[in-house]
C-alpha cells in the first residue's frame, strides 16, 4: 500500500530526513536510517523493517509499484519529475536516484538474542571501525558467511549510517545488530553465556587461524586497520588468532580479514 505525492521542494516537515542527509546524528536521535540505491531500496521494501517513506524520480515509479503494494503499511512515495531535479533537492549527486527512510529496529537484549539463535552460534563484534564503508562491507560479509548477529562497540560507526547501509547492499536488513556502550563488558557477558570470544589480531604469537577451533559457540572480534583491537577489548577476549600473512604486511583491511575468518568458520562447521 502506498500513496503518491508529487513534490517540487523538501520544505515539508515530513521530508526533513531527506534535507539532513549530511547530518546523520539527527537521524540517529530520531531512530531513522536512509536506504539509497535500487538494490538497497528493493531489499528494504522486501524486509520486515518499518518503511516511513520513499523518494524517487517519477520515471522510476512503475518498477517500484509491485514492492510498494506488498507492504503492510501505508507508505508515502514522494515523486519529482526527473532525476536532476531530485539531486538538486537533496543537494548532491545521488546513487541511482532512489532513496527511502526507515526505522532502526529495536535491538533485543543479548540473552534473548542468543537464545533465539541456532547452535553453534556465530556472532561478530566490531571495535573502533570508524569507516562507514568498512562497517557496511563487514555486515555484508557476516550475512554472506552465516554470522548470526553483529555487536558494534562504542567506538564503532553505526551499521545504519547511510553509507554503511549502501555498502552492505541491504544485508543489514537481514542481520540482528546490537550497538553497545561498552564492548568489553558485552564480551564478558557473552563469555558468561557460553560464547568463546576470539580476537582477530595480526601477527599474534598465540594461534594461527588454520589451527583454531571455530566450531563451538563463538564471537569473532575485529578491530580497525592500524590501531587494531583496543587493549580493554583484547583483555575481554579468550584468545587472539591471526591469519598467516607475509611479515612485510602489517595487517589486512578489516573487511578482508573478516571474510577470511568467517569463511574458515563456515568451512569448519560444514565439515
Amino acid at each position: 500500500m502506498f500513496h503518491l505525492e508529487p513534490i517540487t521542494s523538501l520544505e515539508r516537515p515530513e521530508l526533513s530526513p531527506y534535507r539532513t542527509l549530511r547530518r546523520p546524528r539527527e537521524h540517529r536521535e530520531r531512530g531513522l536510517f536512509v536506504a539509497e540505491g535500487d538494490k538497497v531500496v528493493h531489499r528494504l521494501l522486501a524486509s520486515s523493517l518499518e518503511v516511513l517513506s520513499v523518494l524517487l524520480p517519477e520515471p522510476r515509479l512503475a518498477e517500484y509499484v509491485p514492492a510498494l503494494q506488498n507492504r503492510p503499511e501505508q507508505i508515502p512515495v514522494y515523486c519529482v519529475t526527473e532525476r536532476g531535479a531530485l539531486e538538486a533537492l537533496v543537494g548532491f549527486s545521488l546513487f541511482q536516484g532512489v532513496m527511502a527512510i526507515a526505522r532502526i529496529p529495536p535491538a533485543p537484549p543479548l540473552p534473548r538474542l542468543l537464545s533465539g539463535l541456532p547452535r553453534p552460534r556465530l556472532v561478530v563484534a566490531a571495535d573502533g571501525l570508524t569507516s562507514a564503508e568498512n562497517i557496511g562491507v563487514l555486515v555484508r560479509n557476516c550475512v554472506a558467511f552465516g554470522a548470526q548477529a553483529l555487536v558494534a562497540g562504542e567506538t564503532c560507526a553505526s551499521p545504519y549510517l547511510r553509507r554503511a547501509v549502501r555498502n552492505s547492499m541491504g544485508a543489514v536488513f537481514a542481520l540482528p545488530v546490537i550497538e553497545v556502550g561498552n564492548l568489553g563488558r558485552t564480551l564478558a557477558e557473552l563469555r558468561e553465556l557460553g560464547v568463546r570470544c576470539l580476537a582477530a589480531h595480526p601477527h599474534t604469537q598465540q594461534q594461527a587461524l588454520p589451527a583454531a577451533n571455530l566450531r563451538a559457540d563463538l564471537c569473532l572480534v575485529f578491530g580497525a586497520e592500524g590501531h587494531g583491537i583496543s587493549p580493554g577489548v583484547m583483555a575481554a577476549c579468550d584468545a587472539a588468532v591471526a591469519i598467516p600473512i607475509a611479515a612485510t604486511v602489517d595487517s589486512l583491511n578489516v573487511a578482508s580479514a573478516a571474510a577470511v575468518f568467517l569463511y574458515e568458520a563456515r568451512r569448519q562447521r560444514q565439515a
